[in-house]
This record gives structure tokens, C-alpha cells and sequence, in this order.
């Protein structure tokens, strides 16, 4: 018995209609939405060949889920199961996508306090770092600003709670940045070599 004979024997059976059709659906809608998600993401922060590769793979796997629910529309499991991927992709998609460290960010710093030894901390750090003073709701304030790859926020953050927990901070995405000008040369490596190891440590 061929791999053809044993689909045509179970695709008529209820176990196959209601439980392996459906489940097929499911995971197949969780991986083309995870891609989509992925997709998305890297159009934002500019990984075209990426985004392009995601893209082929997303529209391949959704074609072949939907055409299983267009051959199948009395069956009302397929419909749950369809509904239920979409959700369950989504949720992975941004989960995964949180932990990618990939593209820019602009991380400012303000603070009422001396803001010279969490500066210093950055320059020993290798980041480039700019201050500037300005004023607050309740008096003077420093500002400080940093561009670094995304995989070194955490970093980042520890030095500001280590010289200066109190301090306000925002973090933005950056579409594009002039590296030479503004991160010290060890933020520079955003090329290929970071698409070979996405993962901050310990995730």
C-alpha cells in the first residue's frame, strides 16, 4: 500500500475530517502567520532579502491551508482550526521576534542627577554616547543618548540601573543609521554576522 492509498483510505474517515485535517490546518496557519510576523518585521528594519525569503515560504504554506478549507467548507473543525492558527501564530511570531536582537535602537537617557560616570561607563563600554543639558519639570536635567544594535539593550540597561537607577529612559527604533558617525566600532558588526547568531545570551 502506497502513501497515495493509505490518504484516500483515511481522508474519508471522521478521524481524518475532524482531528488530522484540522490539526494539519492549525499548524500550517501557525507557521505561515509566525513567517508573516517574522516578515514584517524585517521590511521594517530593512532585511529585503530576508523579508523576501519569508514572504515565498508564508504565501506557500498559506496556499496550501487554504486550499484545504476550500475543498472542505462543510466541515466547520477546519474553520476552528484556521481561526485558532492565525491567534496561535500571532502570539509566537512577537514572542519570537522579541527575542531576534535585530536592527537599531536610539536608547535616551534623562536624569536630575551628575550624569558623568554613567558616560563614562558607556565610553569603557565601547558605546558611543552623546550629552547634552537641558531643563525639566522640576529644574535641570542631563540628557544622554546612545545608538546601539538591538542584541545590546539589555547591556545598556544594566549600566543605566548600575551608575544611575533612577533615571528615565525610552528606547525607538532606527530605520537606518551612519554607523561611523555615531557607535563606537564594536556596535558596528550589523551585517550578516549578526543574522548568524539573533539571540541575545540566555534566551
Amino acid at each position: 500500500m502506497n502513501a497515495m492509498t493509505i490518504f484516500e483510505t483515511f481522508s474519508g474517515s471522521p478521524l481524518f475530517s475532524w482531528l488530522l485535517l484540522p490539526l494539519f490546518i492549525l499548524c500550517a496557519r501557525i507557521c505561515d502567520v509566525t513567517i508573516g510576523t517574522a516578515r514584517v518585521i524585517f521590511v521594517s528594519r530593512g532585511y529585503r532579502v530576508l523579508a523576501a525569503c519569508a514572504g515565498f515560504f508564508e504565501v506557500l504554506i498559506w496556499l496550501t491551508a487554504i486550499g484545504q478549507i476550500m475543498t472542505n467548507l462543510t466541515n466547520p473543525a477546519c474553520y476552528v482550526a484556521y481561526a485558532s492558527g492565525f491567534a496561535i501564530g500571532n502570539f509566537i511570531g512577537i514572542t519570537l521576534t522579541e527575542k531576534l536582537s535585530l536592527g537599531v535602537v536610539l536608547i535616551r537617557i534623562i536624569t536630575n542627577q551628575n550624569a558623568s560616570k554613567l558616560v563614562e561607563a558607556f565610553k569603557q563600554s565601547e558605546y558611543g554616547v552623546t550629552c547634552i543639558e537641558g531643563t525639566g519639570a522640576y529644574g535641570s536635567v542631563n540628557i544622554v543618548f546612545t545608538v546601539v544594535p538591538r542584541r545590546n539593550v539589555t547591556e545598556i540597561i544594566d549600566i543605566i540601573k548600575t551608575f544611575n537607577p533612577q533615571a528615565f529612559y525610552t528606547i525607538e527604533e532606527i530605520g537606518s543609521v551612519s554607523a561611523s558617525r555615531f557607535m563606537a566600532p564594536r556596535s558596528l558588526a550589523l551585517g550578516p554576522a549578526v543574522l548568524l547568531r539573533p539571540f541575545r545570551k540566555g534566551k
